[in-house]
This record gives structure tokens, sequence and C-alpha cells, in this order.
């Protein structure tokens, strides 16, 4: 397994629209060995969620820490190939995001509050299930990355936009902010 160097903001590579993996790909050993330095690179940046452009790789496809709150010590990476995602509901849900490839700056940002997701596993067969709250909040940030798309274009109000530590020494919690719902 191997470290792989995360894309910035400003590559171009995080504004393509990703390829998707076809299924009787998924087993090979290039798409087994990305998926597991994808891991390896969230765990050592400490990230709860990985797209395939953030690490130069224009292909659909996402891990994810499943947990049910950010402050969660037990986790289940998932890894996501070809994800499609619903909105459950209409209700969204404002919170705080940052993000491995905006490194060191968050802001907040409405999402569904519950989507359905379709994808393939790692071994190329079919997953459909359910989430809520921040599992749903980062499997939407993740798939974003596949079409192209920042956090950043998705804030109603770039103000809330800050540096991890000023907003560490002067701005709200992020619990404070988080029972903002939009429509």
């Amino acid at each position: 397994m191997a470290i792989l160097k995360v894309a910035r903001m400003g590559h171009p590579v995080l504004r393509a629209v990703a390829e998707p993996i076809e299924p009787d790909k998924i087993q090979t050993d290039e798409i087994q060995r990305l998926i597991s330095d994808m891991v390896e690179t969230m765990e050592e940046y400490e990230g709860a969620g990985l797209a395939g452009p953030q690490v130069h790789v224009a292909r659909r496809v996402v891990v994810v820490e499943l947990r049910e709150d950010r402050e969660a010590e037990e986790t289940e990476v998932l890894p996501l190939i070809n994800p499609q995602i619903r909105p459950i509901g209409d209700r969204k849900i404002s919170d705080w995001e940052g993000c491995l490839s905006v490194p060191d700056i968050r802001g907040i940002v409405p999402r569904w509050q519950a989507v359905g997701v379709e994808a393939l596993n790692i071994e190329g067969e079919a997953l459909s299930f359910e989430v809520r709250g921040f599992p749903a909040r980062l499997i939407q940030h993740e798939v974003d990355h596949l079409d192209g798309i920042l956090y950043l274009d998705r804030m109603k109000d770039l103000r809330t936009l800050s540096f991890l530590d000023e907003s560490a020494r002067f701005g709200p919690d992020a619990s404070e902010s988080s029972d903002a719902a939009d429509k």
C-alpha cells in the first residue's frame, strides 16, 4: 500500500467528471490497489472520506468512514464504486464541512439529511442502502467530487468560510450551526 498525493483546489482533476469503472475491472490488481491506497491515504491525512479525483485518478470510486458522528471512535471504511445517490425526503441540514483538497478551511454547507445509495462493492456486487446525518453528508460530499464539485460550490453564504485555526479561536462551535435548515 502507498500514500497518494492529494490534489488541491485549482488542479483540473478536481473539476472533471470522473469516468465509471467497468464492473469486470473492479477485481483487477490496479483497482484493488487504488482502493487500498485510497484507504491508507485517507487514514494518513485523518480524513473521513476520499474520492478518486482527489488522488489524481478521474475514476468513480470513493472510500468513506461510516460513523454516526464525527467523534465516534468505531468506524468502518466502505469503498463505493460508481456510486449514485438520491435524496430521501425534502429536508436539508446546514453544517460545517472541510476537505483534504481544500486544506485548513471549512464552511457551512446545506446537504440532504438522508440519501439512498446505489453502488458496487470491491467484489463488484450491487449495494443499496440508506444513510442519515453525518454519513449522508459525507457520501454526498465524496460523490460531488466525482462530478467535479467542491463543497465551496454548494455553500449558500461564503461569510462562513474560515481557516480552521481562526474559527477555533474566534468562530462558533460547529454544533451551534448544525440546526440551521435549508429547504
